[in-house]
């Protein structure tokens, strides 16, 4: 047993790299239905509840050490590579799309919580609040909503699996509906299509060690400053000071998105290198006894998933939205950016550039939503009534 902080970080490390490792040496089927980032979840929860590692106040001290340094730097250098002008430049109508989209996913999920609300446990409107923040942005929105309201460890594995299942489904059924364009567009009187943006080309060039250390240390002193910030900042209600680090730290990557900085190499792996080693970190946290709502929620999910399809649908009638950007402004926040592109390249390849930009605007929009939606959940509760 695992008693000291570097055996337990060794661990940590090598579990939080095996996954993404596997998946892109193989490609194995499994990785479609369950994102390495789930999987690495899981294998690290197994691990702390077979006793590889003792909670030791040293461990402890490491694993919140370590949760609270991560998280603003990951959110930093993941802002670094988002541009608002690209994204503003799609239009309107495009982000108009993106918009219903997303509002149909975020009614979907309050209706849910109402209908599922006395069944779910106490911290219900927590589960949901992180799933709304995935749903719209990405992992990353999802942790950092986590973080903010306080959701229990044991709680988490209900929501990635309720997110990768439901995911799974979705992504089939919009691969499978091209041939389906025709009819939707016919049905909702879908005007034509106007020009898409190219993506503004990021510079290319190798993460040479020195860069990826200049890169850490940046991240870890926005961090850092972002949470001598927070301290001096009111907390109310939900804008603890969690939350408050999470909102300057986005918004510092967001202002050095504008840079010339921004076309570096660096961010994006790094990002999700962090990524991989915060969901170790609070894997290593958990155990299995929250797995026991998990059918429940996956259940809520697939309720949430079917009132989404539903309301997008009355709404592109409403609005004479055509199936491809309906299916592409989903995805872009359900799946986010890893999927939506490959969706846009089947539908066609001048979609690809707007998927890009659409994922990548979720994932800006996705913190804030998420506790903008805690807010609201938590005022349906049965605890609130």
């Amino acid at each position: 047993m695992i008693e000291t902080v570097w055996p337990y970080l060794a661990i940590l490390l090598l579990s939080a790299g095996l996954f993404p490792t596997l998946e892109q040496r193989y490609g194995w089927r499994l990785f479609s239905t369950l994102p390495p980032i789930v999987l690495t979840y899981l294998f690290v929860t197994a691990l702390a509840v077979t006793g590889v590692w003792q909670a030791t106040p040293a461990i402890t001290t490491a694993q919140r050490t370590l949760t609270t340094q991560l998280l603003p730097a990951l959110l930093f250098l993941l802002m670094t590579g988002c541009d608002l002008r690209a994204i503003l430049a799609l239009g309107p109508r495009m982000l108009a799309v993106f918009a219903t989209a997303m509002a149909s996913i975020l009614v979907a999920i309050m209706l849910a919580y109402l209908a599922f609300r006395h069944v779910l446990p106490d911290d219900g409107w927590k589960m949901l609040a992180a799933l709304s923040a995935t749903w719209t942005g990405g992992s990353a929105n999802l942790v950092a909503v986590k973080q903010s309201v306080e959701l229990p460890d044991n709680l988490l594995p209900s929501v990635l699996l309720a997110d990768a299942l439901c995911y799974s489904v979705w992504v089939v059924a919009l691969f499978s509906a091209g041939r389906l364009a025709p009819a939707f567009n016919r049905w909702t009187r879908a005007s034509e299509r106007p020009p898409l943006p190219e993506v503004v080309p990021v510079a290319k060039g190798e993460a040479g060690p020195g860069s990826v250390l200049l890169w850490l240390g940046a991240a870890l002193a926005v961090g850092n400053t972002a949470a001598a910030t927070a301290a001096m900042l009111p907390a109310n209600g939900l804008l603890t000071a969690t939350a408050w680090t999470v909102i300057i730290a986005t918004a510092a990557g967001l202002l050095l998105a504008h840079t010339p900085l921004a076309r570096s190499p660096v961010p994006a792996p790094l990002a999700q290198a962090l990524l991989a080693c915060l969901v170790a970190v609070l894997a290593s946290q958990s155990n299995f006894e929250g797995l026991a709502t998990a059918p429940l929620f996956v259940a809520v999910g697939f309720c949430v998933l079917g009132l989404h399809v539903l309301l997008l649908a009355l709404a592109a009638r409403l609005f004479r939205f055509d199936l491809h950007l309906c299916g592409i402004a989903s995805l872009a926040q359900i799946g986010g950016v890893a999927t939506a592109p490959v969706l846009a390249a089947t539908y066609s390849r001048a979609l690809v550039p707007a998927a890009v930009l659409l994922a990548t605007l979720g994932l800006v929009l996705g913190t804030a939503v998420g506790l903008t939606m805690a807010g609201l959940l938590s005022g349906l509760s049965p605890a609130a009534s």
